[in-house]
């Protein structure tokens, strides 16, 4: 019977846990990546999440013809360099900031409407049985508008 009794408890603290963590990544997005954006307009979502060296996060977007972008991508000090590749349907790489020493953010604009593919990997450096850091990846997007 105590059994019952202990596990909606371990149940509330992942829960409470989780929610305390999003909400710092929110806080770490909204600090350290919305000024990333500069003149370009926040789209209004806060992308992020913690990550582990070592570990790849995908994130799906539809982007419109004619617009001009900017993605920002922005890692915890505490981790290695974050790699970042967009592609599109057919898996062709758009960009890889591997090309360009690892550079936050990517300036663009697509001749037709499409969704695009963006894959997160948080580089390795520690090494065999140290523990790998973790911390949060925070993603957004900013557009100009017509003029």
């Amino acid at each position: 019977m105590r059994i019952f009794k202990i596990i909606p408890i371990i149940a509330l603290l992942i829960v409470a846990t989780s929610v305390k963590v999003n909400g710092q990544c929110k806080a770490f997005a909204k600090k350290e990546c919305l000024p990333e954006l500069e003149n370009y307009t926040h789209d209004g979502n806060y992308h992020a999440a913690v990550l582990v060296e070592g570990e790849e996060a995908e994130l799906y977007k539809t982007f419109y013809s004619d617009m001009e972008y900017r993605v920002a991508i922005v890692g915890d000090e505490k981790l290695p360099v974050i790699e970042f590749r967009i592609l599109d349907t057919n898996k062709n790489v758009l960009y890889s900031n591997k090309d360009k020493d690892f550079a936050k953010t990517w300036d663009f604009k697509l001749q037709a409407s499409q969704q695009l593919k963006l894959v997160i990997k948080v580089s390795s450096f520690n090494q065999p049985g140290d523990t790998p850091s973790s911390g949060c990846v925070a993603i957004m997007f900013g557009f100009k508008l017509k003029k």
